[in-house]
C-alpha cells in the first residue's frame, strides 16, 4: 500500500489527500494543546484514545447539524480514527460563539467566570499562528477581503442557528455548552456558485462543556488547568450522547482497540444521498446598512 500523501498536519489532527476527487481523509490525533497564557506557548501533551473520541464526537455533530440543513465537510466515518471530507478552499477565521462567560474574554472585560452572556457573543480571530491568532472585527474582515460581506453575514447566520441548535441537544444530555469554535470553507460549484461550508471539528478540544448541575469542565480545559481526568471527561461526553458504552472503551490509560473498532461507523445521510459536490445553497443575503 502507497504511503498516504499528507496535506497538512496541525496540533491535534493530521489531513491526508482523499480516496476520491474532491476528498480528504482526516485523521484524529491523540495529542493536546492549550494556551495557559494570552501570549505563552501552547502547553502540550498526548492522551491515549483522544482522538477516537473525537473522532466519534464530531462525526455524530456534524451529521446532526446536516439533519437541520447546516451543510458539512463530513462525508463518513472510515475508521475510529479517520473521517472522509470534502476538500475546501478554508476561510482564514476562527468563529467563537459564547454564551457564557469563560476564558479569554471573562479576562478581557472582567466578567465572573460563569456568568450567563445577556445574549450569545460572537467574535472573529484571524487564523495566523505568527500574530497568535488576533481576536478582529467586522471591519478588519471586510476591510482585508478574508471574506465579503455577504459570506460574513451567511457565517453569522450558520454560527447562530449552529448555536441554537447545539445548546439544545448537549442540554439534554446534561451539558451546558458555555463557547465554542466554528471553521468554515468555500466550496465552488461547477458552474461557479459558491457554497459556504462548515468544517474542521466540533469536539470536546473546541468547546467548552459544563455539567449543568455541578458546573464540573468535561473539555479541555481540565488539561489546560491541571485537573486531570482529561479522558475521563471526554468518554463521559461521549457516553452521554451515547456513542461509546456506558463502560466506556479507554480505561487506566489504554485503549480497547478491538472494542473501539467494533463500534458502528457513522455516515451523513443527506450528504452520500445527494452526491460529494452536490449541496444545498444557503442563500447570501447583502447586510443591511
Amino acid at each position: 500500500m502507497s504511503r498516504r500523501r499528507v496535506i497538512y498536519e496541525g496540533q491535534a489532527k493530521i489531513i491526508y489527500e482523499g480516496t476520491e476527487p474532491g476528498t480528504l481523509i482526516q485523521y484524529f490525533k491523540d495529542d493536546l494543546s492549550a494556551r495557559t497564557t494570552e501570549k505563552g506557548k501552547d502547553k502540550t501533551g498526548s492522551f491515549a484514545g483522544k482522538g477516537v473520541l473525537n473522532n466519534r464526537i464530531s462525526a455524530h455533530l456534524m451529521s446532526k447539524l446536516e439533519g437541520i440543513g447546516i451543510p458539512t465537510h463530513f462525508l463518513k466515518s472510515v475508521n475510529m480514527r479517520e473521517q472522509l471530507v470534502r476538500q475546501l478552499e478554508m476561510i482564514p477565521l476562527d468563529i467563537v460563539m459564547r454564551n457564557v462567560a469563560a476564558g479569554s474574554i471573562a479576562k478581557r472585560l472582567g466578567l465572573k467566570e460563569g456568568a450567563v452572556l445577556p445574549r450569545p457573543i460572537i467574535e472573529f480571530y484571524y487564523k495566523n499562528d505568527e500574530l497568535d491568532n488576533p481576536l478582529v472585527s467586522e471591519d478588519h474582515i471586510i476591510a482585508f477581503n478574508w471574506i465579503d460581506p455577504f459570506e460574513l453575514d451567511e457565517l453569522v447566520a450558520m454560527s447562530c442557528r449552529i448555536n441554537d441548535y447545539l445548546n439544545g441537544l448537549f442540554a439534554g444530555v446534561g451539558l451546558r455548552l458555555v463557547d465554542f469554535k466554528l471553521e468554515y470553507g468555500r466550496l465552488w460549484g461547477e458552474q461557479g456558485e459558491l457554497y459556504l461550508i462548515l468544517a474542521d471539528e466540533i469536539s470536546p478540544d473546541t468547546c467548552r462543556l459544563w455539567d449543568i448541575e455541578t458546573n464540573e469542565k468535561f473539555d479541555r480545559d481540565r488539561f489546560r488547568h491541571d485537573l486531570g481526568g482529561v479522558i475521563d471527561a471526554y468518554q463521559q461526553v461521549a457516553q452521554r450522547l451515547g456513542l461509546v458504552p456506558k463502560g466506556g472503551i479507554i480505561e487506566g490509560g489504554s485503549i480497547n482497540e478491538q472494542l473501539a473498532a467494533s463500534l458502528s461507523q457513522i455516515d451523513n445521510d443527506l450528504a452520500r444521498d445527494r452526491g460529494l459536490r452536490s449541496i444545498i445553497k444557503m442563500p447570501v443575503k447583502p447586510r443591511k446598512q
